[in-house]
């Protein structure tokens, strides 16, 4: 019986020796293949970063190709251009759609300027030209002097609308072109009072587009163009001409130290016009897409603050307003790189987008970089809908 039991319990001990075995061997085998995973996961990571890294690349220079191709056709358009008029034709064209602005305030007096937009005796201005009004006053170049009336305005675009009611032939509309087919360096012509000097005309050309000026409650006015045409005050409200005597703008500003005209003035663009007039004379107002966030542009020392990678471009979120559209759905440093699958690179691109493209009810799909309290940052896809910008405060 004794030889019997040493032989069993031989067994046993060979047993659990090759059970042993076989758990050391699983568990080399196990963490062999987790570090072959993790090193080939960490390889494929890095790999999708570098193709990542180059499709950006490769996107941003198309999209660089793309915006070159297009200002070719526009530059094309303006060189083939039979129909430009020599510089004294469009004055003589255009010198009778121009009117002297004069506004009375509880506090002050001004003046500026505005052009005619149709035979209803709709004239087209700035809002800062007729905000708070108690009295307006239209002067044409022949002479005839006609109260007017407000009919919608939008500080948020400086826009305003006023009405005249005169003899139709005093009215000579001026037609509106298409400011997104400027080119830098084509010549515009800047027709307005400034100080009073009724219809003096200036020349210059396109400084630049795409701009941006800054509206009440710090929003912004999108897609401003730049001009070295001479602008001062009273030229506020009148018309940027192209050579074919269409306005492509409305001179609105100008930067300077000094308070006079240093080379530098800005137009709202024919196209901002064109998109808000229908509301404008409709109903007196405009409504302007609002998603209810503050936020600054990504720079690469931000991103690296945040542990993106320095060429992390988008719009940064700061602050989001409790009631507003995207409360509970955009967060304070979530970073915004995509509008309905449109790159975006700046707060100005977000900004740029929502007015070029949509309106108050609207969903967007928002793509986010977002950074959990834990872990790794993602990307996220959040649907927002559009709410309606709330009145200056």
């Amino acid at each position: 019986m004794s030889d019997d039991w040493i032989l069993d319990d031989m067994r046993q001990a060979r047993r659990r020796d090759y059970l042993f075995t076989i758990v050391i061997v699983l568990l080399l085998v196990n963490v062999g293949a987790t570090v072959f995973l993790f090193a080939y996961t960490h390889h494929y990571v890095s790999d999708l970063r570098v193709r990542n890294g180059v499709l950006e690349t490769q996107i941003t220079s198309l999209n660089q190709k793309i915006e070159s191709l297009s200002s070719q056709i526009s530059l094309q358009k303006y060189l083939n251009a039979s129909e430009f008029m020599l510089l004294p034709q469009i004055y003589n064209e255009t010198m009778f759609s121009v009117v002297l602005i004069r506004v009375e305030t509880a506090q002050y007096s001004a003046q500026g300027s505005g052009f005619v937009y149709d035979k209803e005796g709709h004239i087209i201005t700035n809002y800062h030209v007729v905000e708070d009004a108690t009295e307006i006053e239209v002067t044409f170049i022949e002479g005839t002097i006609a109260p007017a009336t407000i009919v919608g305005t939008d500080p948020y675009s400086d826009l305003a609308v006023i009405d005249v009611d005169v003899n139709p032939g005093l009215l000579c509309p001026l037609p509106l072109g298409n400011s997104s087919d400027l080119v830098v360096g084509e010549t515009v012509i800047a027709v307005g009072n400034p100080y009073g000097l009724s219809n003096s005309m200036t020349a210059g050309i396109v400084s630049q587009v795409s701009r941006e000026l800054r509206a009440p409650g710090d929003y912004l006015i999108v897609d401003v163009i730049q001009t070295d045409a001479a602008i001062n005050k009273g030229n506020s409200g009148g018309p940027m001409l192209n050579l074919r005597g269409e306005v492509v703008g409305m001179n609105t500003a100008i930067l300077t130290a000094t308070g006079e005209w240093s080379g530098i003035g800005f137009a709202i663009p024919s196209d901002t016009i064109k998109r808000e007039l229908p509301s404008l004379l409709e109903k007196g107002s405009y409504d302007h897409p609002w998603i209810g966030v503050s936020g600054t542009d990504m720079t690469p020392s931000t991103a690296g603050e945040m542990g993106l990678p320095e060429t992390t471009r988008g719009a940064l979120i700061l602050g989001v307003e409790d009631e507003g559209p995207s409360a509970g759905k955009l967060r304070a440093q979530d970073v915004i790189i995509a509008l309905d699958g449109h790159t975006i690179k700046s707060f100005y691109d977000l900004s740029l987008y929502l007015e070029r493209n949509k309106r108050p009810g609207d969903e967007v799909d928002f793509t986010v970089i977002r950074k959990p309290l834990i872990g790794d940052s993602q990307v996220i896809t959040v649907t927002i809908e559009l709410g309606v910008r709330p009145p200056p405060s």
